[in-house]
């Protein structure tokens, strides 16, 4: 596979993931004590990432616990919510 044919189908399996997401906020601690700090609710009740653009990488919790952000296709495997649309 060429490096076109490549980056269009990664492309394509992330609109596949986001198309997929419920906004539930799990993967970012909504149903835990300490979630991350750019979780954020809107006025319909569904969570968001306020820094979704440039998330991925080090961020830490509202306690201040560090920990790396990254792609939901590589929490998949280890995701402890049974409600999430990718599990």
């Amino acid at each position: 596979m060429d490096k076109e044919a490549y980056l269009a189908k990664q492309k394509k399996k992330e609109a596949e993931y986001e198309m997929r997401c419920k906004r539930c906020g799990a993967c970012c601690g909504s149903l835990g004590p300490d979630p991350c700090v750019h979780l954020a609710k809107d006025e319909a009740g569904k969570y968001y990432c306020r820094v979704y653009a440039t998330r991925i990488g080090r961020q830490v919790t509202v306690s201040g616990k560090e920990f790396s952000c990254v792609l939901i296709r590589y929490l998949r495997p280890n995701l402890p919510f049974k409600d999430c649309a990718y599990y």
